[in-house]
């Protein structure tokens, strides 16, 4: 099995966890983004060392708060794989409308050629108002009741920059005429001419895998019918299985067929310990502050009471809910191995991305959390991690 590893870029927040501390009362300064960053090099050569087949990291912008504080996925990640032998860096996720779509398929394709093929492209399209107003574009929210043209407009800016990108990534030149961008844009003098197509440099030298997040109706449509891979997060079994297996139908359809697990990876928010009592000492503290933080976005509307019925869409759960509906799992090394056994055999599952990077872990607690997984969970499934050959050339 695949096995890769995801952080959202939290600063040191040895009181993680406080009731008494609102999300948003929260305030860093440089010297904790910073501290932040030097884990996260140290994390990476850990995750190396272990085998973990890729390090994802999470894109926000503006978060004084210190829960996700980096910004640029790419070059963060071109730094660790200039420190690091055989790990793949990856963007969970870029958040497209944010960027130029050319910016951001010139920033892609030049990483991956310096780091011989190691980046991993992942796109999203964002989920705070905050950021995304700030960098010229629109997102449906929590903060304005997931306001349906807000929505729209994004979906329209995020499927059209996708198109550009892959056009202008495998095509010796393009154009593109749609609603959102002209490129060229009309009437660009040029040295005594026209410009009337465009080259995008560099260009890849490899055909990219894009992995995008699965939830909506409309995203379960397109991912697949855009040759994108699936991720899933934070759902409860059942809905889990139908976007899964709704994945599969789209691309028989296409003609396309997939093996059984192919082309799409579960996220699983995971703190193990040797025993339950030991996991949830931190666990808990890390997870209720993980939901505090993202249940006005929504984050846990998968969630399911105990008589079946939906949750309130900014339902904030407890452990103890995430452990039973297995969405999150804080416990021992056998509550562990039955999560990961359980959603395995539900989905055929061939590739597993762990989040184990709630508030208040220290550098050297969550280093531990990546040797129990490598060491002690997964000898327990008899599953193997298989790490993927890395078959480019890096410049150095």
């Amino acid at each position: 099995m695949r096995v890769d590893t995801n952080f959202f870029c939290t600063v040191p927040m040895p009181d993680a966890g406080d009731p008494a501390i609102a999300a948003t009362a929260r305030r860093y300064g440089n010297d904790a983004v910073i501290e932040c960053y030097k884990n996260l090099v140290h994390w990476s050569r850990t995750a190396d060392s272990l085998g973990f087949d890729t390090m994802w990291l999470t894109e926000h912008h503006f978060q004084h708060e210190g829960y996700e504080v980096l910004p640029n996925l790419i070059l963060f990640g071109m730094h660790l794989a200039q420190l690091t032998k055989d790990l793949r860096l990856g963007q969970m996720f870029n958040v497209v409308p944010q960027w130029h779509p050319l910016r951001l398929a010139e920033d892609f394709a030049l990483a991956d050629i310096i780091t011989g093929g190691r980046m991993e492209f992942g796109v999203g399209r964002g989920t705070v108002p905050r950021e995304a107003w700030a960098l010229g574009t629109v997102v449906a929210s929590g903060d304005n009741a997931m306001s349906g043209e807000h929505d729209r407009i994004n979906r329209a800016v995020f499927e059209e920059s996708m198109e550009i990108i892959k056009l202008a990534w495998y095509n010796e030149t393009f154009s593109y005429r749609g609603k959102q961008f002209v490129l060229p844009p009309d009437d660009v003098p040029d040295r005594g001419s026209y410009v009337d197509h465009l080259t995008l440099i560099p260009r890849p030298l490899r055909t990219v895998d894009i992995y995008q997040p699965v939830t909506s109706p409309e995203t379960i449509e397109y991912v697949p019918r855009a040759g994108h891979k699936a991720v899933y997060w934070l759902q409860n079994a059942e809905s889990q299985k139908q976007k899964w297996d709704r994945y599969a139908e789209i691309r028989a359809e296409m003609g396309q067929l997939v093996a059984a697990g192919d082309d799409r990876c579960l996220v699983l928010n995971l703190h193990v310990a040797k025993t339950r009592e030991q996991a949830m000492v931190k666990g808990r503290p890390g997870q209720d502050e993980f939901n505090k933080f993202l249940a006005p976005y929504g984050r846990f509307s998968s969630y399911r009471n105990p008589d079946g019925s939906k949750v309130a869409f900014d339902h904030c759960p407890t452990v103890e809910e995430s452990n039973e509906q297995k969405i999150q799992i804080v416990g021992s090394i056998d509550d562990a191995v039955d999560a990961i056994g359980y959603w395995r055999d539900l989905l055929d599952l061939k590739h597993i991305c762990f989040f184990l990077d709630y508030p208040g872990l220290t550098r050297d607690e969550m280093n531990e959390q990546m040797h129990l997984i490598a060491e002690e969970v997964f000898p327990r499934l008899g599953e193997p991690i298989e790490r993927r050959p890395i078959t480019g050339t890096p410049l150095v």
